[in-house]
């Protein structure tokens, strides 16, 4: 199967990140590209449809209107199921059905290809890599999970461009196993922690996404886990010498909302924060480096990096506190987003809402061992009650049980069960010089959350 092969392409759940990001790609190489979302309803405003039918993809109701006779693929999230009413349509017609992770495979094949994986980190080190590449006159094409911050000034959604160059970065994803199908040129691995499966599990899965790496395989050999996986040390990264890595990073410092550290020799500075972002600045640079760009223009490049959307993104400051937007969402993610932010003001208050009831239970006592670990004794720890898609969970666990587990290890810990009163909760604890960090994913709703918290402030 080649992806050369499909025309006329339909996308059931278009609205969804890694969806609406192949869509636009496929839009992008020249493909009648049309779709449905859930989200979508009649006479009301979507911008996501707006930015898609911008991009000239046509999106209809979820009601199987836009699959015809004259579709040649369907592409289905992995959140809709085969009873769907637009599944039976396809099959009634005999059209291909692919998931998300298959096209992305077949799009790959069709491309060179480096493909970006870890438990942390994807997202942004993705961004970076196509930034200086794009600085440095590769015109590469990306698909990410995330909007870059430098497309989205474009009016875009930003989670995906078509360059006139032959490379391509993607996210391999680990979540759902797909990471296995893909066989990039170069292969990255960020890090190996404990998130969607038990650690046997994800070492077999990135052990797979090794071996299926076709030219350059690149990891981290600060990772203790991931370094296990390495192919050749003068490939690898690191943040200290002794790990006798290709690529390694010292003097680390941030001040305030900017970082600084040295690789090789050459100083880089980023409008950034967290040495986790040194970490993700540093797989960038040993694939960048890979392909010939020197550390002098990958510097200037980063300099300029903007970021992408919702990963310490600054919302704004009200009353000498500094809101920031964040993504995380597993125990190691929410810990250095933590330990980021703190830096930047004398006292960090923090609010997570975990996602999912499994999930939940299954990292427990991760993230109430990584964020204790982290809190400085004036700092605080808030959490809402967890987000629940729907489905047949059982509701065995609740935030609070996360909250009263911090208490117990001395920790400033707080619960408000509704988020919609966090504001009004957390204000007697707001002092001059304050970091309100909010964490959390995969609840569509957390992206106006964060500006409706301000605007409480």
């Amino acid at each position: 199967m080649n992806i050369n092969q499909f025309n006329n392409i339909f996308f059931i759940g278009v609205a969804g990140t890694g969806m609406s990001a192949i869509a636009q790609y496929l839009r992008g190489v020249g493909k009648n590209v049309s779709g449905s979302d859930r989200y979508f309803l009649p006479d009301t405003y979507n911008e996501t449809r707006e930015k898609l039918e911008a991009e000239g993809i046509l999106c209809f109701l979820q009601d199987g209107s836009g699959i015809t006779a004259q579709t040649d693929l369907v592409v289905a999230s992995t959140a809709i199921e085969d009873t769907v009413f637009e599944v039976q349509k396809a099959k009634e017609l005999n059209i291909p059905i692919l998931r998300r992770s298959e096209v992305l495979a077949l799009i790959a094949e069709s491309k060179k290809t480096i493909a970006v994986g870890g438990t942390s980190g994807k997202s942004t080190t993705s961004a970076m890599i196509f930034d200086i590449m794009q600085y440095a006159g590769l015109e590469p094409s990306i698909i990410s999970g995330a909007g870059l911050t430098s497309i989205i000034r474009e009016g875009k959604i930003g989670n995906a461009k078509v360059g006139k160059g032959e490379w391509l970065v993607i996210e391999a994803d680990e979540s759902d196993g797909s990471i296995v199908q893909y066989h990039p040129e170069i292969g990255l691995l960020l890090n190996i922690d404990k998130d969607h499966q038990e650690i046997d599990e994800l070492m077999e899965i990135f052990g797979t996404f090794r071996d299926n790496t076709k030219e350059i395989f690149i990891t981290n050999r600060s990772n203790k886990l991931a370094a296990k996986l390495s192919v050749a040390a003068a490939n690898d990264f690191a943040t200290a010498a002794s790990e006798g890595a290709g690529y390694t990073g010292t003097d680390f410092v941030q001040n305030g909302l900017h970082i600084q550290f040295s690789i090789n020799g050459t100083t880089i500075k980023m409008n950034t924060v967290g040495a986790h972002n040194m970490e993700n600045a540093l797989a960038a640079l040993a694939v960048v480096h890979r392909l010939g760009v020197s550390f002098d223009t990958a510097a200037e490049a980063l300099t300029q990096y903007e970021g992408i959307y919702r990963r310490h993104q600054i919302i704004g400051e009200k009353h000498g506190v500094l809101l920031i937007d964040d993504y995380a969402h597993n125990p190691a993610k929410c810990a250095a987003s933590i330990a980021a932010c703190q830096p930047v003001a004398p006292k960090l208050i923090a609010w997570f809402q975990p996602h999912g009831y499994k999930p939940t239970r299954f990292l427990r006592d991760d993230f109430v061992h990584d964020i204790a670990a982290v809190l400085r004794p004036q700092d605080e720890i808030w959490m809402s009650e967890i987000f629940y898609a729907g489905g047949s969970a059982v509701k065995d666990i609740s935030a609070n049980d996360l909250i009263e587990d911090l208490k117990k290890l001395g920790k400033n810990a707080f619960f408000v069960e509704n988020r919609n009163n966090l504001t009004e909760a957390i204000k007697p604890h707001l002092e001059a010089q304050t970091v309100l960090l909010l964490m959390g994913a995969r609840d569509p709703s957390l992206e106006v959350f964060a500006k409706e918290v301000f605007d409480k402030l």
